[in-house]
């Protein structure tokens, strides 16, 4: 016996919705990746406070690509996570650093912030003419992004060699 859609968009919309929300997972689950990447190799000044720092992001972020992975699940669609399809899904170059100082890290983390963000605020203008539920999933997400990027950039101010919001993605 086939499955009866749960949800109250049309199978188009969901698709849609899935696609946009698809994309928006795969972004999370690098942002994870990457974060915990920069935890486990930052070194130098201030290491500790960066250190301590990227575990709470690294744990909500996370938490975030959860939530994102069931919606696109309650809409009838395909939640994937798998190395392959964050990597095929991916539009953006890997992150390039491997051990280095806090300054270093955070300059490129800047950047990497900045580049989600941005997206995500496409992906929520994308969202108003399909499913402000999902809409809003991300407009409180974006909130977080924002609030951790704050919290790289002042790591970065007074640093005259990575001015804070020099970068995108």
């Amino acid at each position: 016996m086939a499955q009866k859609d749960t949800h109250s968009l049309n199978a188009g919309t969901a698709a849609k919705v899935c696609e946009i929300l698809a994309d928006r997972l795969v972004a999370l689950l690098d942002m994870h990746l990457t974060l915990k990447h920069v935890h486990w190799n930052v070194v130098g000044p201030n290491f500790i406070a960066v250190h301590q720092m990227l575990d709470p992001q690294v744990d909500e972020v996370r938490a975030m690509s959860d939530v994102l992975a069931e919606r696109i699940a309650a809409l009838g669609g395909e939640p994937l996570g798998t190395p392959a399809a964050i990597v095929s899904g991916r539009r953006w170059d890997d992150y390039k650093i491997n051990r280095a100082n806090t300054q270093t890290h955070l300059a490129e983390l800047d950047r990497v912030y900045a580049g989600i963000v941005e997206d995500n605020r496409r992906a929520i203008a994308d969202l108003e003419e399909h499913d402000l539920i999902s809409q809003d999933v991300l407009v409180q997400q974006t909130e977080r992004l924002e609030l951790f990027h704050w919290f790289v950039r002042a790591h970065l101010e007074g640093n005259d060699d990575n001015p804070p919001g020099d970068g995108g993605r």
